[in-house]
Formats: structure tokens, C-alpha cells, sequence
């Protein structure tokens, strides 16, 4: 290991933001992989539309936030603000061209061979074109607002994400010409069903006219009396990072409603507007969101593309994947006797790998069978996101009203979430559950339940620690990694847990978990150079992360250090990650690939070597500073030896050389290798012992 005085190199660290521009790009060539069925492609190219969206709402409104504020604080990697900034708005440029000409080259034009178009209005025929004049008359005409801008008309409000027309009309009296705006509804589909005929023989046609063509070929109802000159597609991105003042004295609650109500009027960070628009009106829109040129991407083709998961929405199994039904867990299977989830934990822990594992019999029925059963005294537990008729709120309300101390730790902070947390607060406050939200200043991340029995006049808990949100919608797409377990340790660990965040208690120490803000930056960098010294001592050693995110400068440093003293380092990093594997004189003992599948990879474990006593740690923390410093964050230990051994299959599959992956190079370039998909033959397996 260097010595302390030894410094690291200043260029260790890569741009965390260009790191996850990275990473969408991996999204991207999903999207141009023509050996996947067709409407995945569409539906990645969907997710990467969807993914830039949040980026500029909330990364890169970040950004030009810090930068309004005069702050000069270079990032990790060394860059200014405003240099971040034009780095990121010329890959941002390159990847939206590169996008949207996937789409149009070659997605669009094999959708077609199956039947499957988006025209024009100019490729209708009388008789569609009739049709669809009655549809607009009914169903969008009705729901339209075109707003004049003139001395009398200030330029309206254009809210963030919609897609709007900018129209030139001029009135024919006076040859004035005039600026209006129309908004394109998003509570009409966005795609109009133009015709479906079937040939004989071939599958049904579905053919789509966009609804702002529809408009578009209408302008002259919304204006009567005025000549129609022009008009052009533009969409805006506002700030959507909510700020809210945490004070001790207010009701958070009430401070998070008025923050969302002023998300809607963020700052503009960004002006999609099409490659045709009119030098003249884009000055106008440019002037009037007070944003900068460098903010106005060009798209060639559609925009908003996120909208195409419509199109995935087809029923066309044949150009999707197989469908899959998830499997019992082997261990929560009932078989010719049922039993319940409390007798399988008295008899060992049990580790469910979501989506493969069923989500609705292994967590939800752990919850709903402690909502039902009469010996069951409390249910504890947090909940970050869940859906939106979602089965565990249910059963959690079921128990407050069948007299059982329900305690509930909603985490109303949680990005985009925030309004149906607080419906769910005060639903599950109706039906007499104790709603907490959790300390001032930090986010509640950690997936947690703790359900208390009495047994025999014995209290005995049961627990469920996880790595992914209680949502049994998002758990058949997300792959997560959960245990449930009646271990004493674990139970004492979640009581004090829970303690501390309803009541007053400063624990710090757990003897199972190791907590954020206090217990997990600090206990991995420990658990890291403890390996370093292992090696030093010739025991067995080695690292190995699976994670979303990698950005923490102290553990990347740790890493750093062991690599330098020899331990071999593994990384599978899903998203962000700022650490340069394979430098000489650094890193030369760091392997970093990233897996993108049909699941989002969403799990976190750590596994240490130990001089060959393995250790594995699981939870909900990615290693950022905002998961480690401004969150409740959990990494429970798995002392289950079953469990230990699913997981270093897990990891073993991950880490196979010839595992479809994307390779990280210390120069911040990817590369990907590999035909095997890890993600099908779980499913494979799964399916296996469902048989």
C-alpha cells in the first residue's frame, strides 16, 4: 500500500455528468442492436428520450444553478462549471442526432415492412383525412388554447416537457404579421390511430398520425380570418429539482406542496425545437425563455421520442421478448402444504433476486400475510416509491384497522414521487397508521420492513431488507436483490433503525447493518484496506462491487490504494462511474464493465474476500456523496450461507469473460464485448426450477 505521503495523480477522476451521458449511450446502442425484436429497440429508443429528459431537468439544471450563483467550484475531474457545460452540450448534440437518426434510418423503416407507419397529414387519403377532420372537431379542437402575443398578449407560460407549436399568422387587412402559440395537449394520445386494415394472410397495419400534425393541418379553425403562414414544433425542459428549507419548526408536508407547485415554473434549461424552425421564431422563443443559444438542441425527425413507448405498447408479441411469468422462490413455494412465510424464516434465511423471483409471493405476501395474521402485533417500514395501487399500502392500511401498530416512514422526498407519497401519507394517516417522514435534512432511502409477533408469548421479529423500492410494478422490470430473515441480530439492528427515525435516538452503531449517514463511507473504506493488508500478509483478498454509481472520491481512493497494493478489484457498474481502471502505476488491478439489459440492473452488493472468509454486504446505498452524507442508507450483512452462495453465482455470472458487457478503459472510453446474455439465462433457470 503507498504510503500517505504518496499523493494519487490529480486526473484520477472522470466527469461524472459525461459519465452518465456514457451510459445513456449504452442505452442508445440497444436501440441500434438489430439482432434484439424490433419494439425493444423502439422501447430503448423511449428510455434514452426519457433518461436526457431528467438529466437537463435536474443534473444539468444543477449546473447552471451553481453557475448563476457565481460558485467557481471546480468538479473531481478538474472542470469548471461552464466547461462541464459545453462538454456536455456537445455530446448531448451528437447523441440526439445519432438518436433520432436511428429512429428514421432504420427503426421507422423496418416498422414499416411489419405494418407499422407514421404519416403525414399530405399521406392521408379522402377518406382517413375525413375521418380524422371529425376526431379533431370532438376530441382536440374542444381542448386547444392558441395564445396571441402582442402588446396586449405577454408570451404565455410555456410549461416544461410539452410540446408546443409556434405559429405565424398575419391578418390580411392591415399585412401585420403576428406570433401565436399553440400548446399540444398531452391528455390526447399522443399518436392518432389512422387505420388498421388487415390483409390476407399479414398481420393487422397500424398506422399513427402525430397529434401536432393534426393540429398543425387545422390551424386555420384555431385562427379564422387570418392568413396561416408557418408554424414549427418546439418543446422546453424546465428545472424540476426541488429546493425545500427544512425547518424543525414547519410542517414538511406543507413545504414540499409549495415547492412542487413552483417546480412548474422552473427556469428553462433547455429548447428542443426541430431542424426546419425558422431562424426569426427562434430568436423570439430564445429572448422570451431568457435561455442561451448553446441551450437549443437541433432535432432532426420527431421530437419527443420518449413518446414512442406507445408504439411498444402494441400488441405485437412477435417483435418483442418472450414473455415471462416470475417463479416462487423454491423456498416460498407452498406445495401440497401451505406455510406460511414466518415458518420458512424460523428455518433460514431467504434471498429473492427480483425480477426473476416473484415479487407478489415472496415481499408483498411476507406484508400481507403479517396484515392478516392475528398474532402479528407491529409492521414497521419504509416505502421511497411504490405504485400507484399498490398491494403493500393496502395491506399496511388493513392492518391499522384491524388494530395493529402500523408505523409507515414515507419518504415524501423522493424525486418526481413527491405528490403520490403525500396521497399515500395521508391515506395511510386515515386508517390510523403512525406516518413518519423520516429527519430533517436527509433523504430516506433504505428498503426496510419489521413486522413483530408474538409467538408461544415469545417476541420474535421477521425482516426484509432490500435494494429495491416496495413496488410490484417496477419489480418485474428492475433487477433487485432482497432478504427476508428472522434473525434476532437483524431484528434488534431494525428496531434501533426504526427508533432513530421516528424518535429522538443518535445510534450510530448496528450490529448487522451498516447505516448511512454515519456507519457506511467509513466502514467500507476500513473493509477495503483491510484487504490491502491482507495481501500485504499473503491471505486471500480481492474486491468485488456491484452497484448503480460510482462517483465517492474517498472510496475511489480506497480502491485506488488497494489496486496499488495488489488486491484485484471487480467492478460491475451499471451507470455512473468515475474511476479509471487499468491506468498503469494506479489502477492496473480495477476491471469496471457495465451490464444493460432488458432489466435495469439496480441492485448493490459488496463482497470481500476476507483472507477466505468471504463477507457480503447488501442494501440500497450507490457510493455518492449524496447516498453516504445526505440520505438514511442500509448494507446488511449476509451471514446466511445459502445466501452467500446465491450471491457469488450472481457475481459469477456478471463477471464471466464472454457476458454481453461494456468495458471501461482508463480513458473514459467503452467498449463493448461478449455475446452472452446473463439477464436470459437467470430467466432460463428460473423457469427451470418453476418446472
Amino acid at each position: 500500500m503507498p504510503a500517505a505521503s504518496t499523493p494519487l495523480p490529480a486526473d484520477r477522476f472522470l466527469n461524472r455528468e459525461l459519465s452518465w451521458l456514457d451510459f445513456n449511450a449504452r442505452v442508445l446502442e440497444l436501440a441500434e442492436d438489430d439482432t434484439l425484436p424490433l419494439l425493444e429497440r423502439v422501447k430503448f429508443l423511449s428510455i434514452f428520450a426519457s433518461n436526457l429528459d431528467e438529466f437537463f431537468m435536474v443534473r444539468i439544471a444543477g449546473l447552471k444553478r451553481r453557475q448563476s450563483t457565481g460558485l467557481t467550484v471546480r468538479s473531481p475531474d478538474g472542470l469548471t462549471i461552464r466547461e462541464q457545460l459545453t462538454r456536455v452540450t456537445e455530446r448531448t448534440q451528437s447523441l440526439v442526432h445519432r438518436h433520432a437518426s436511428v429512429f428514421d434510418k432504420d427503426v421507422m423503416p423496418r416498422l414499416e415492412e411489419q405494418g407499422i407507419r407514421i404519416v403525414h397529414w399530405s399521406d392521408l387519403d379522402d377518406v382517413d383525412a375525413m375521418r380524422l377532420r371529425e376526431y379533431f372537431r370532438d376530441q382536440v379542437f374542444p381542448v386547444l388554447t392558441p395564445l396571441a402575443v402582442d402588446p396586449a398578449h405577454p408570451f404565455p407560460y410555456i410549461s416544461g416537457l410539452s410540446l408546443n407549436l409556434a405559429v405565424s399568422v398575419r391578418d390580411p387587412d392591415t399585412g401585420a404579421p403576428r406570433f401565436a402559440r399553440v400548446k399540444v395537449p398531452n391528455n390526447v394520445p399522443r399518436f392518432i390511430p389512422v387505420t388498421t386494415a388487415t390483409a390476407q394472410g399479414k398481420e393487422a397495419e397500424a398506422v399513427f398520425l402525430p397529434l401536432e400534425d393534426l393540429i398543425a393541418a387545422h390551424l386555420t379553425s384555431l385562427f379564422p380570418g387570418l392568413d396561416v403562414l408557418d408554424h414549427h414544433l418546439f418543446r422546453v425542459t424546465r428545472n424540476a429539482d426541488l429546493e425545500v428549507e427544512e425547518d424543525r419548526d414547519e410542517d414538511l408536508l406543507q413545504a414540499l406542496e409549495r415547492e412542487l407547485a413552483r417546480r412548474r415554473f422552473g427556469p428553462a434549461v433547455r429548447l428542443e425545437v426541430t431542424e426546419t424552425m425558422d431562424p426569426q421564431i427562434l430568436d423570439v422563443l430564445v429572448h422570451e425563455l431568457e435561455i442561451s443559444p448553446a441551450d437549443v438542441v437541433s432535432v432532426p425527425g420527431l421530437l419527443d421520442l420518449g413518446s414512442l413507448m406507445a408504439l411498444y405498447d402494441l400488441d405485437r408479441p412477435e417483435l418483442k421478448d418472450e414473455p415471462f411469468v416470475p417463479a416462487t422462490h423454491p423456498r416460498l413455494s407452498e406445495g401440497e402444504t401451505p406455510k406460511s412465510v414466518f415458518a420458512t424464516l424460523r428455518e433460514g434465511d431467504v434471498l429473492v433476486h427480483h425480477p426473476y423471483d416473484s415479487f407478489a409471493t415472496s415481499v408483498q405476501r411476507f406484508i400481507e400475510q403479517a396484515a392478516a395474521d392475528p398474532n402479528v402485533l407491529a409492521i414497521k417500514q419504509t416505502l421511497y416509491r411504490t405504485s400507484g395501487d399498490s398491494p403493500i399500502v393496502s395491506a399496511l392500511i388493513e392492518a391499522a384497522q384491524a388494530g395493529k401498530q402500523v408505523v409507515v416512514l414515507v419518504e415524501i422526498k423522493a424525486r418526481f414521487d413527491e405528490e403520490a407519497n403525500i396521497s399515500w401519507a395521508r391515506s395511510l394517516e386515515r386508517a390510523g397508521c403512525h406516518v413518519v417522514y423520516g429527519l430533517v435534512g436527509l433523504k430516506t432511502h433504505c428498503k426496510t420492513a419489521l413486522v413483530v409477533r408474538m409467538e408461544n408469548g415469545v417476541i420474535r421479529r421477521y425482516c426484509h431488507i432490500g435494494t429495491g423500492n416496495y413496488n410490484p410494478k417496477t419489480a418485474r422490470i428492475y433487477e433487485d436483490l432482497g432478504i427476508l430473515t428472522a434473525d434476532p441480530r437483524v431484528g434488534a439492528d431494525l428496531t434501533d433503525l426504526f427508533n432513530t427515525l421516528t424518535g429522538y435516538s443518535r445510534q450510530t452503531t448496528y450490529r448487522s447493518l451498516m447505516v448511512a449517514p454515519h456507519g457506511i463511507r467509513t466502514g467500507l473504506v476500513e473493509k477495503i484496506r483491510r484487504e490491502a493488508r491482507h495481501v500485504a500478509e499473503g491471505k486471500p483478498a480481492g474486491i468485488r462491487i456491484k452497484i448503480n454509481s460510482l462517483v465517492d472520491e474517498q472510496i475511489i481512493d480506497a480502491l485506488y490504494e488497494a489496486s496499488l497494493a495488489g488486491v484485484p478489484v471487480e467492478l460491475v457498474i451499471r451507470g455512473i462511474c468515475a474511476l479509471r481502471p487499468g491506468v498503469p502505476g494506479l489502477s492496473e488491478n480495477i476491471r469496471v464493465r457495465s451490464i444493460v439489459g432488458r432489466f435495469l440492473e439496480h441492485s448493490r452488493v459488496v463482497n470481500f474476500a476476507n483472507a477466505g472468509q468471504p463477507e457480503w454486504w447488501l442494501g440500497s446505498a450507490d457510493l455518492m456523496h449524496r447516498n453516504l452524507d445526505r440520505r438514511v442508507e442500509v448494507l446488511l450483512r449476509v451471514n446466511d450461507q445459502a445466501a452467500a452462495r446465491q450471491l457469488q453465482r450472481i457475481f459469477d455470472a456478471a463477471l464471466a469473460p464472454d457476458v454481453r458487457s461494456w468495458q471501461l478503459a482508463g480513458d473514459a472510453s467503452w467498449t463493448r464485448t461478449g455475446e452472452r446474455d446473463s439477464q436470459a439465462e437467470l430467466l432460463a433457470m428460473r423457469g427451470e426450477n418453476a418446472g
